[in-house]
């Protein structure tokens, strides 16, 4: 008990969180923005791999950081237009369509690096995002080295939160897109294109979670490897239920999971890692999401149109 005490209260821990956590919320508030809007988007685990190899090869053939920034969003949300051509302009199944766009940008991704790379063997590395130093901030005791020692695309993710809420409570645009999740046909009376709001939700939202992957190639790991995303999108989706559909709740479940993971790293290094087979570790962040996620769900109000196709003109 006492090695997970030093743990929670050491600093290096709490900037692992918000290393982390980092991915999950751009994903998270892209996967959001979608449903927020009535779509379903299953695309997201494809196209944060698409995000993580565009940035990467963007990167290694010799563009800046934030240029490669730029084409993973670009690549994302060529995805997401796709994705919400077949759903919201033909209104096929969006668990069909979202499965297929995983699988099309996942072995578009790894057919590219392969072509691009055919005699590496091992994956090359780029220069990274280094930490920025604040000054002042930075040199605080303990809070300095957790919270003011990270990237600029982690601060970027808690500005993409804060974002997400602001246009979604207090502008017109995110009225009409939480419009379309909740009852469409008052947009349309609005004299506004559903259609439209949709697509651009899902083009915007995927856009995010290309920068999702982006960030574990240029902040994270520094070069790109096959299944470098691991689940990660599919831990997306489920915070954003386990945060009933609200950006601030579902940052707070990035950072509960991102916690969990962290911990359990560390654990292996204890006398219990020596002791317990490190697949135990590695189920427990898994297993207390899934716990806090069937008790925050019970009461969560889902957009009472996720899912459900509109055709301009009915009721």
């Amino acid at each position: 008990m006492s090695e997970i005490v030093d743990i929670l209260i050491s600093a290096s821990f709490w900037a692992a969180v918000l290393r982390i956590a980092s991915p999950l919320i751009f994903a998270t508030m892209g996967e959001l923005i979608c449903e927020r809007a009535g779509i379903l988007n299953l695309g997201i685990e494809g196209i944060m791999v698409a995000g993580a190899f565009a940035g990467w090869m963007a990167v290694y053939s010799g563009a800046g950081l934030w240029w490669g920034v730029g084409v993973a969003l670009l690549v994302g949300m060529g995805f997401g237009l796709l994705h919400a051509v077949f759903t919201v302009v033909f209104s096929l199944s969006q668990h069909v369509v979202g499965l297929g766009i995983t699988l099309l940008a996942t072995s578009s991704s790894y057919y590219a690096y392969r072509l691009s790379l055919p005699e590496v063997t091992s994956p090359p590395r780029i220069e990274p995002f280094q930490p920025l130093h604040i000054p002042g901030l930075s040199d605080i005791p303990f809070i300095g080295e957790a919270l003011f020692s990270q990237t600029a695309l982690t601060y970027l993710a808690f500005g993409v939160v804060a974002l997400t809420a602001l246009t979604l409570y207090r502008t017109p645009l995110g009225l009409a897109v939480r419009a379309a999740g909740e009852n469409p046909s008052a947009v349309e009376a609005q004299g506004l294109s559903v259609a439209a709001v949709r697509i651009g939700a899902v083009v915007a939202g995927s856009g995010l979670m290309a920068v999702g992957g982006a960030f574990l190639t240029m902040s994270a790991f520094s070069s790109f490897f096959f299944e470098m995303i691991n689940g990660r999108g599919w831990i997306a989706i489920a915070l954003v239920v386990f945060g009933a559909w609200s950006p601030w709740k579902a940052l707070l479940g990035a950072l509960l999971f991102a916690a969990f993971d962290a911990l359990q790293v560390r654990l292996q290094q204890t006398a219990l890692g020596a002791e317990i087979p490190y697949q135990v570790f590695l189920m427990i962040p898994f297993i207390l999401s899934i716990l806090a996620l069937v008790l925050m769900s019970r009461r969560a109000n889902v957009p009472a149109a996720l899912m459900v196709p509109y055709n301009r003109g009915e009721r």
